[in-house]
């Protein structure tokens, strides 16, 4: 999720003298754009932030980053099933294979974002995929995290969170390399912070790493 592209919060209770935190009818606190709609706290709670790891995994993230150029994550998290299901679980290797019938048939599909551009980038970037396989030990897994930064400031307010940073510059242009497309610094940056290569849940939030989060069912 963009930062830029976030909610106006929703009816949760602000923290005294913390700008950016709400604390939910749970009696929780978290960052502002997690109190609402419940799309937004689930996604918050179980996998903002949390570190991910697997090539599928991944480039499913990525894919989803792209696709979410322009839009609202929360158009892509309602359509995240119908993705999947599209784009055949995201599995590099078969949508690799995907052709123009296919591509006609996602542009017919009413649950995704119907885009060429970015259907075509979802193709071509699942091909780049399989060629990390015999470039990189370790593949896309060990590119992406490969630039997670040693250290990462705690942000205090909205104000704090970046569009972009110098990993997120760097892991796009070393994307781009390596045969991605529709990759750009914004996005990449999405991708540190949505797959936990940087913790950017406000300081106070209950979610950020040193905090104890209460036990949720696993995401599917």
């Amino acid at each position: 999720m963009a930062t830029e592209d976030v909610p106006t919060p929703g009816p949760g209770v602000p923290v005294p003298g913390r700008e950016g935190l709400l604390t939910g009818a749970d009696g929780l606190v978290r960052c502002w754009w997690a109190d609402a709609p419940p799309d937004y706290t689930a996604y918050h709670d179980r996998e903002w932030g949390l570190p991910v790891h697997g090539e599928a995994a991944l480039y499913e993230r990525i894919s989803l980053e792209a696709f979410q150029s322009g839009l609202s994550w929360l158009t892509i998290l309602r359509k995240r099933e119908s993705f999947r299901r599209a784009f055949a679980g995201f599995d590099p290797e078969a949508v690799a294979r995907f052709d123009r019938a296919d591509v006609e048939r996602l542009l017919a599909d009413p649950g995704i974002v119907r885009n060429r551009r970015k259907i075509a980038a979802t193709i071509a970037n699942a091909a780049a995929v399989l060629s990390l396989r015999d470039s990189v030990e370790g593949g896309l897994d060990t590119l992406v995290w490969s630039f997670a930064p040693a250290t990462w400031p705690v942000p205090r307010t909205p104000a704090d969170l970046r569009s972009s940073s110098p990993e997120a510059v760097a892991l796009a242009k070393e994307l781009r390399r390596r045969g991605f497309v529709f990759v750009g610094p914004t996005t990449a940056q999405s991708a540190l912070q949505a797959c936990g290569l940087v913790d950017d849940h406000l300081e106070g939030c209950y979610a950020r790493g040193s905090c104890r989060r209460p036990p949720v069912s696993p995401v599917p």
